[in-house]
């Protein structure tokens, strides 16, 4: 992608339409100036993993990569662009985006698709050869399962920049309900309860039925055992009218 600039002084007011702009690397360091518009053209074509050339009038022309872009928060529009000069046939690190493909069978079982990474740190054999995304198959995925940095395909020359081991998509199983966490939280609860010897089991069915609340369990005080006193209670008023 070409850009055509022009030479910027330090604090230099900019004609309307332009924005300041800054090229370096170990031994260089450019300031110029970008039409605004095209260069939104551009980015919105290639990125942070394009390269551009770009030409400052009177200079010669050099390669560069997007390297942070400083935004208008309330217009949203670029008001700064940092660039990183490269050089042709030198391996470039730079972070390649990461992109699904296909259904999962576990989406297709009710599971989620996480892309824990979705910018994938590479190292290419040259400027020209760092490539626009990364495409991840994920139909074959299963609920647990997961795609690791190392699983990736890379176009040929192109290596990793971060640890083989790294997970990048995550199958993860369907996210419960407020109730369902509640009710899975509870269960945790009573079978710490049961295995103390705080609760019986008997009480704990009680609690997991809904028979009874915790506090009852904990107390003793079940249904059955309520309804027997109140059983009680009836026959001896019976004795005592029989008396």
């Amino acid at each position: 992608m070409e850009l055509n600039a022009q030479p910027r002084k330090s604090r230099e007011k900019l004609a309307e339409g332009m924005i300041p702009a800054v090229a370096y690397n170990k031994e260089n360091n450019v300031s110029f100036a970008l039409d605004l518009k095209a260069f939104d053209r551009a980015f919105r074509q290639t990125s942070t993993t394009g390269l551009y050339d770009i030409t400052v009038e009177g200079s010669e022309t050099f390669p560069a990569l997007v390297k942070a872009i400083q935004m208008d928060k309330r217009r949203r529009v670029p008001i700064h662009v940092d660039f990183y000069m490269v050089t042709y046939g030198e391996a470039v690190e730079v972070s390649v985006p990461v992109h699904t493909k296909g259904k999962s069978q576990g989406e297709i079982m009710g599971g989620l698709l996480d892309t824990v990474i979705h910018n994938l740190a590479i190292i290419a054999p040259g400027p020209r050869r760092i490539p626009q995304e990364l495409i991840v198959d994920v139909s074959k995925l299963q609920i647990g399962d997961h795609v690791t940095a190392g699983q990736i395909n890379l176009p040929e020359g192109v290596k990793l920049n971060v640890d083989a081991d790294q997970v990048v998509i995550s199958l993860l199983p369907p996210r419960m309900t407020t109730e369902e966490a509640e009710a899975e939280t509870q269960a945790a609860q009573i079978a710490g309860l049961v295995a103390s010897g705080e609760l019986t089991e008997e009480a704990a069915a009680a609690v997991l039925e809904g028979d009874a609340t915790l506090e009852e369990a904990k107390a003793d005080i079940l249904p059955e055992a309520s309804e027997d006193k109140d059983t009680a209670g009836s026959d001896d008023s019976s004795e005592e009218e029989q008396s």
